[in-house]
């Protein structure tokens, strides 16, 4: 084995100085010939992919500061969009924070990585117009703890809510003068002022113009009475309603598109509806066509009457020639106490999924349920649940509580049985769950237990 005192072992400075006094013993033309071939080497492929990518790096280095600056700057202007800049906390500060504000996001938000790039497009220069920058999900952290997105940037929760907060107050703030006092101000002649005078005033002074179409409906009381009426006599009667879900379902691929319907009514499988269904479409509107009483929303929203009567225009139903009241009859007749009156002494069959529970609830008050029906797998069960009325025993009343198919089930009872039902709706799990008060026989609340 070799230690340091073995010959055969050459040190590096032996090596070293062996090396030295080689090159001091080579001739001038040598030395000239190695200097060329290294400096050709320098040029070779390799050398010069080395020295491309020095001054590459440096380029790209640039250039991430130049998009940075310019994601800095989206950023300042959507700041001030959003009603932060001018609040007298300083440059950067926010009420409520340490005076850097959203600063320190949107320089954590800066990097070749993070959101403001993307953002960027999406902004105008002004602050008339802007798309608030997108924000990861609150998570269950700590409202001053960070939690990084998937590009690497850090919000904190607070920072978020406040973010979203400003970007909602903002839309609606513009939401609301865009759909009021802007209709208001594109009917004024150009070089006019309307002083002191809102857009509810112009409503208000202008109502008793259209007052006289108003259209009455129903109200409990008279639903009830002609409800009482209906079992006194033993006459058919239908009372049904129609919400969101069945406005829905009669206007996808009529009113408006199967896409659309789906994403206002996310909610339509749980009330027994899988769009598109044509064939369920039709039937409900069958089922419309045949009912005696129709709940109606009061609600001028889109989902609601602003479906309502371009569906019914579309069927070529008049409203005038139906019986209408509010779709909220349910729990108006039980908080006047009228479904308790209804209910005393008859006969009454329960049909739906909370059926054997709601018999439960009523049999311990008093009522007479001589049979239930569940479950109800949407509308496209409407037929079996039909044939299974020969197996139960004979009622006077029907209470139904399943979905967009309790129009089709309550109309069918009414027209092939010659028997009363109600559609219960929602009502009947507000019972159950203790969310609703079931008013002892003659009791009347004013008071209601909810919608």
């Amino acid at each position: 084995m070799a230690t340091r005192d073995n010959a055969a072992v050459t040190s590096r400075k032996t090596f070293g100085r062996r090396s030295a006094g080689s090159a001091a013993a080579a001739s001038p033309a040598r030395r000239s010939a190695g200097r060329w071939k290294n400096g050709r080497a320098n040029r070779t492929v390799a050398g010069k992919a080395a020295l491309r990518r020095r001054h590459g790096s440096r380029r790209r280095r640039s250039g991430r500061l130049g998009r940075r600056g310019a994601r800095a700057a989206a950023w300042r202007r959507y700041r001030q969009a959003a009603g932060y800049a001018g609040s007298g906390l300083g440059p950067g500060a926010m009420a409520g924070t340490d005076g850097a504000g959203y600063a320190g996001a949107a320089s954590r938000l800066s990097g070749p990585g993070g959101r403001q790039g993307r953002a960027t497009k999406a902004l105008s220069p002004g602050p008339a117009a802007f798309s608030p920058p997108l924000l990861p999900a609150p998570g269950p952290a700590s409202l001053d703890s960070a939690a990084p997105n998937s590009s690497g940037a850090a919000w904190s929760t607070a920072e978020a809510e406040r973010v979203r907060a400003a970007a909602f107050e903002a839309g609606y703030r513009e939401g609301l003068f865009e759909g009021g006092e802007a209709k208001l101000g594109r009917l004024i002649p150009r070089y006019m002022l309307l002083p002191e005078i809102r857009v509810d005033d112009v409503i208000a002074a202008g109502f008793p113009a259209v007052a006289g179409q108003l259209y009455p409906m129903l109200t409990p009381e008279e639903v009830f009475a002609t409800a009482e009426g209906a079992l006194r006599e033993n006459r058919p009667l239908s009372i049904v309603r129609l919400g969101d879900g069945e406005l829905l379902t009669l206007a996808h691929g009529t009113v408006i598109s199967t896409e659309e319907a789906l994403r206002w009514g996310a909610f339509l499988p749980y009330a027994g509806v899988y769009l598109p269904d044509p064939a369920a479409r039709e039937a409900l509107a069958d089922a419309i066509r045949a009912a005696d009483i129709i709940g109606v929303p009061e609600s001028r929203h889109p989902s609601y009457q602003g479906l309502l009567f371009p569906v019914l225009r579309h069927y070529g139903i008049d409203y005038r020639s139906l019986r209408l009241t509010t779709s909220t009859v349910n729990y108006e007749l039980n908080t006047g106490g009228y479904l308790t009156r209804l209910v005393h002494g008859r006969r009454v069959l329960l049909i739906g999924n909370q059926a054997e529970a709601l018999a439960g609830f009523l049999g311990q008050r008093g009522v007479q349920v001589v049979g239930w029906l569940a479950p109800v797998h949407g509308v496209a069960d409407v037929p079996r649940v039909m044939m299974r009325f020969r197996e139960v025993p004979d009622f006077d009343l029907a209470l139904v509580a399943a979905g967009v198919a309790a129009v089709m089930i309550c109309t069918r009872i009414s027209g092939e049985l010659g028997k009363v039902a109600l559609d219960m709706g929602h009502l009947a799990d507000k019972l159950i769950k203790g969310e609703a008060a079931w008013p002892q026989l003659g009791e009347v609340h004013n008071s209601a237990n909810g919608v």
